[in-house]
């Protein structure tokens, strides 16, 4: 009789001690309940995570694209294409610049290279390319060799649906859609970036001041500055958005 009851007990403490069927299946019923939620919640919340982070990856790399640019028209050159022309060798429209100025880049020597920067079609879209080509003065009488020019080292600054347009203010500050044939380099160039897709212009947008504009003087007179100041004259106002100083508006 005591074998029994010490059995008894021990079952009794072994049931306390486990789950029974129905507390199971509330455990799987609760465990299904909230992972129900956080799939929920994840499908929702991931994808916005990922336009998020895409967002942020497109703004650095446009960011990546205007610097290139900036650098490139800040360091434009006043180089004429031969001895019988005196204006610069810059061709500027709405979707396309042409400049000269100081070789950069990895294995490069020094000189000058005459960099383009233009918008061609590609099977994904619009691109923005920068290409580059070793300066050497044209034939004399010829303008045309600009354009059939064999430009090499394509680099791809924006990709479609961004795209870049550009406007030319000289020292009055005036802003024109293309800068053709003109005797002086431009005081800025305005970069507008804006989203194809939407047509809305983005806040990144800025503008570029160009460092040179008119020829170095020789020093021997003022005409060889082209009309700027000679040695020991004011420079130049670099800054259309700046008002000339007393002695530039006399």
């Amino acid at each position: 009789m005591r074998y029994r009851v010490i059995g008894y007990g021990r079952n009794r403490r072994a049931a306390a001690r486990g789950f029974t069927l129905i507390e199971a299946l509330i455990a799987i019923v609760l465990m299904g309940v909230i992972l129900s939620a956080l799939a929920s919640i994840t499908s929702q919340w991931l994808p916005n995570w990922n336009r998020g982070i895409a967002r942020v990856q497109r703004s650095e790399l446009v960011s990546i694209a205007l610097d290139r640019l900036i650098a490139d028209i800040g360091a434009s050159e006043f180089i004429s294409p031969n001895r019988d022309t005196q204006a610069p060798l810059f061709d500027g429209t709405e979707f396309s610049l042409t400049l000269v100025r100081s070789a950069v880049g990895p294995n490069v020597g020094p000189g000058l290279e005459i960099v383009r920067i233009a918008e061609i079609n590609d099977k994904s879209g619009l691109l923005l390319v920068r290409s580059t080509k070793t300066f050497a003065p044209f034939a004399a009488g010829t303008t045309s060799s600009l354009k059939q020019a064999d430009f090499a080292n394509p680099v791809v600054l924006l990709r479609s649906p961004y795209e870049v347009s550009f406007a030319y203010a000289g020292r009055d500050g005036i802003w024109k859609k293309d800068w053709q044939g003109a005797t002086e380099l431009p005081a800025a160039v305005r970069l507008t970036v804006r989203d194809a897709t939407s047509g809305r212009t983005l806040t990144i947008s800025t503008t570029a001041l160009v460092h040179v504009e008119l020829p170095a003087c020789s020093g021997n007179s003022k005409g060889d500055c082209g009309g700027a100041a000679g040695a020991g004259g004011d420079q130049p106002n670099n800054n259309p958005m700046q008002p000339p100083s007393d002695k530039q508006r006399t």
